[in-house]
C-alpha cells in the first residue's frame, strides 16, 4: 500500500471474532449449530424489548436522542448516581476508546493485564499511547505487578472483573489494597461486563458504593446478562469531570434509537434478568461437573463462561467440534494453546457440546 499508516496502528493485531453461526452451517452443511464462543445470553432478551423496539420504528426518520434521558434516569436511580456521572456508548468498547482519546497524550502509558480484552490495547495504540502489558499470575490478574509497573507516564490502568477469558475475580479486599498503591492522578478503569453473574459476595463490585473513589471508572454492558449484544450499548459510571470530557468528544448520536429503547426496556425487566442469571449458573454448574467427570479441571469462574485445559492441542479440538455443529473458542491466540473457552448455552446446547467433545476426544 502506498499510503503510510501510523506506527501504533501498524502494530495492532486484528480482533478475532467468533465464527458466525450461518457461516458454520453453510461450510459444514448442517442446521441448528450451537454457538458457545462469544459469551452471549442463550435465552435471548426480555420480551418487553421487542415491543419497545417495534414502537420506536415509526421514528427512525429522526436522529436518536443525543443523551438518552430516559435510560440515563433509570441508571441513575438504579445505582444512586447523578445524570452527570453517566456516559453511554456503542458498547463499552466505545467508552474504552473515549477514555484513551480523552486522557492519553502521545507516549502516555496505560497498564493492563496480558492477555485481556483486545480493545484496551487497540484503543490505547490508536490514541498514540503505550500499552504496558502485565502477564497473568496463575490465570488471575497480577494486581501487585500492575501496581509496580505504574510509572510517571502512566495515565490509566485497566482491570477486568470477572476476568475474560479465565473467569477469575478480584475480591473487595484485593481491589482496595491495589487501589492504595495507585497514584491519585491515574484513572482506574474497572470493566465489569460480567458482574451480574457473580455469586461470590466477596468479589469487588464497584457500584455497590459508586463514586467513592474519583479515580474509578466503571464500565458495564447490556450485551451479556441483558442479551442485547446485537444492539451494541454499554455505559460508564464515573466522576462528573471525567464524564464531561468523554461527552465532549463522543459522537453526538453514538447510541442509536433502537439500542436506547431496548436497554430502557431491558433494565426494567428484573424477572428476565433473574431468569438469565439462574440459567447461566445452572449451565456453568452442568458444564463444570461434566468436564470434571471426564477428568478435566475447569478453571473456577464467576462468569457465563469457563476455561478448560484439555492437555492437548485445543485448536485441533475446536476445529473438529465445528464439524459437530458446535462453536467454542480456542485460546491459542491468548497464549493458552491447550485451553478452550466455553460459554454456557441452553440446556440442549450444553449437552450437545459435551457429547461432541466426548466423541472428538474418543477418536
Amino acid at each position: 500500500m502506498r499510503f503510510k499508516i501510523s506506527v501504533p496502528v501498524a502494530s495492532i493485531k486484528p480482533y478475532e471474532a467468533g465464527k458466525p453461526l450461518k457461516e458454520l452451517e453453510r461450510e459444514f452443511n448442517i442446521t441448528k449449530a450451537g454457538k458457545l464462543a462469544s459469551n452471549e445470553n442463550s435465552l435471548g432478551f426480555s420480551p418487553h424489548v421487542i415491543a419497545a423496539v417495534n414502537e420506536s420504528l415509526s421514528s427512525m426518520n429522526r436522529y436518536p436522542e443525543p443523551v438518552a434521558h430516559g435510560l440515563c434516569r433509570l441508571l441513575a436511580e438504579r445505582f444512586h448516581v447523578g445524570l452527570e456521572n453517566i456516559v453511554l456508548g456503542n458498547g463499552s468498547d466505545d467508552i474504552i476508546a473515549l477514555l484513551a482519546h480523552g486522557f492519553l497524550n502521545p507516549g502516555d502509558e496505560a497498564v493492563m493485564p496480558l492477555p485481556s480484552f483486545l480493545m484496551y490495547e487497540i484503543s490505547v495504540k490508536t490514541a498514540k499511547g503505550v500499552p504496558v502489558m502485565v502477564p497473568l499470575k496463575d490465570y488471575t490478574t497480577n494486581l501487585d505487578e500492575i501496581a509496580k509497573r505504574v510509572g510517571p507516564r502512566t495515565k490509566m490502568v485497566f482491570v477486568t472483573n470477572p476476568f475474560n477469558p479465565t473467569g477469575s475475580t478480584i475480591t473487595r479486599d484485593q481491589f482496595l489494597a491495589f487501589s492504595e498503591k495507585i497514584p491519585q492522578d491515574v484513572i482506574i478503569v474497572v470493566d465489569e461486563a460480567y458482574i451480574e453473574f457473580v455469586r461470590d459476595r466477596a468479589v469487588f463490585n464497584s457500584l455497590e458504593d459508586p463514586l467513592k473513589d474519583q479515580r474509578v471508572v466503571t464500565l458495564r454492558t447490556f450485551s451479556k446478562a441483558y442479551g442485547l449484544a446485537g444492539f451494541r450499548i454499554g455505559y460508564g459510571i464515573m466522576d462528573k469531570d471525567v464524564a464531561q470530557i468523554l461527552n465532549r468528544i463522543r459522537q453526538p448520536f453514538n447510541v442509536n434509537t433502537m439500542a436506547q429503547v431496548a436497554a430502557e426496556a431491558a433494565i426494567q425487566d428484573q424477572v428476565f434478568l433473574n431468569k438469565s442469571i439462574q440459567a447461566t449458573h445452572e449451565g456453568i454448574d452442568y458444564l463444570g461437573a461434566e468436564l470434571t467427570k471426564m477428568g478435566f479441571a475447569p478453571l473456577p469462574t464467576q462468569s457465563n463462561f469457563l476455561m478448560v485445559d484439555l492437555k492437548t492441542d485445543a485448536t485441533r479440538i475446536f476445529k473438529e467440534l465445528l464439524g459437530h455443529g458446535v462453536i467454542v473458542r480456542s485460546m491459542k491466540s491468548y497464549g493458552f494453546d491447550s485451553f478452550l473457552r466455553v460459554s454456557t448455552g441452553t440446556k440442549d446446547e450444553n449437552q450437545i457440546f459435551i457429547r461432541a467433545l466426548k466423541q472428538v476426544l474418543g477418536k
